[in-house]
């Protein structure tokens, strides 16, 4: 006992010499202040004037929170302006990869930083001449074969979605376009994929429009950022008979229980297509009631609408390339630090008799085919 009683007083001692040392209590001190004093913490302690003041600051936040919808409101009439000037470039741009139109030799003039290529640019200038057989040889293959469907394959967010029945069908792909609503309609951009006539289906061309909100929300005004995509409408797709792609065909066997005897059933489910991106899930009327993967997917779905408007349409020629992706990939490794790795497993595929097969490795695109 008279152990335990001197090793007590010696901590006792010690904790005296501890509190006396003037760094030690600043650190301590430093050190409740961050645990204790955070920002409502700190107004609960302001005066009652003060606050009533706070109130009125507030007020003004949420009046520069609606003239800031006014201005991303006439931003929106300024991407209207611009769209129509940018259009007839786009269009010319849709002529030379359908092979409807060949550009001039002053328009296919481009010069590269990278010297290898100039120089063998100037190689095959002086070396190459072309027979007029060699020419009409070379006429046969029009346009860029496989524009968008190369675009899509090089873009992550789009190549996600595609699966190997998908490509036959985007290689009728013709042009992806963005339209704007008008001065007197809701605020929303419609993407049109205009197809050239396929076995598929007899649509000339498939839609997607998505709404958009500009306002502060009244509950929660501080929180507006900006117009946001909140819902969009697909349309419906007229496939040709045994053409769907976006469903699947399941044959199941029944054995009667009474009699024994067996029956072949047939069930028509679901299927991984890009194709769904035109029955997009619909938003509800609260928005409480969605359960987390329909926000989810919504989320991904309002996201690549977004980057179809921003980036791919109006940068189609770079993404073909891959250009833009490279720019983008050097921009994110200088921003972002290091990536949580993420664990878990994958899903065996379910084996069942079905039209339609796995995802494959995406080929190359399409070389000019001599006739």
């Amino acid at each position: 006992m008279e152990g335990n009683k001197n090793a007590s007083d010696k901590k006792e001692k010690l904790s005296d010499q501890i509190m006396q040392n003037p760094q030690v209590l600043a650190a301590l001190q430093e050190r409740l202040d961050s645990v204790s004093q955070t920002p409502s913490s700190y107004i609960e302690t302001l005066p009652k004037a003060v606050k009533r003041r706070i109130n009125a600051l507030k007020q003004l936040q949420a009046k520069c929170a609606h003239i800031e919808a006014k201005f991303y409101e006439e931003v929106h009439e300024l991407e209207r302006k611009y769209a129509a000037l940018y259009q007839p470039l786009f269009d010319k741009r849709t002529r030379i990869v359908t092979g409807e139109v060949e550009p001039s030799d002053t328009e296919c003039e481009w010069h590269s930083d990278a010297e290898e290529e100039e120089k063998l640019s100037a190689d095959l200038k002086k070396k190459v001449t072309l027979s007029e057989k060699e020419a009409s040889d070379v006429d046969k293959c029009k346009g860029i074969p496989d524009f968008w469907l190369t675009i899509f394959r090089n873009v992550d967010m789009i190549s996600i979605l595609l699966q190997e029945y998908d490509e036959p069908i985007l290689k009728h792909l013709q042009d992806v376009k963005v339209k704007f609503s008008g001065p007197s309609q809701h605020m929303s951009f419609t993407l049109e994929f205009h197809f050239g006539p396929n076995e598929y289906f007899t649509n000339s061309v498939l839609t997607k429009t998505y709404k958009m909100k500009s306002e502060p929300d009244s509950a929660d005004p501080f929180s507006f950022e900006g117009p946001e995509i909140v819902d969009c409408d697909g349309c419906t797709i007229d496939w040709k008979k045994g053409k769907n792609v976006t469903v699947k065909t399941i044959k199941k066997k029944q054995k009667h229980k009474g009699r024994g005897t067996v029956r072949t059933i047939t069930k028509h489910v679901p299927n991984d297509s890009f194709f769904n991106f035109f029955s997009p899930v619909k938003m509800s009327g609260d928005s409480e009631e969605l359960d987390e993967d329909t926000e989810s997917s919504l989320a991904a779905d309002f996201e690549l609408g977004h980057f179809f408007r921003e980036r791919v349409v109006p940068r189609a020629v770079l993404y073909f390339t891959g250009e833009a992706i490279e720019d983008e990939d050097s921009f994110e490794e200088g921003e972002e630090g290091e990536e949580e790795e993420m664990e878990g497993e994958e899903e065996g595929e379910e084996e069942d008799e079905e039209s339609g097969s796995n995802k494959k490795e995406a080929p190359q695109p399409a070389e000019c085919k001599q006739q």
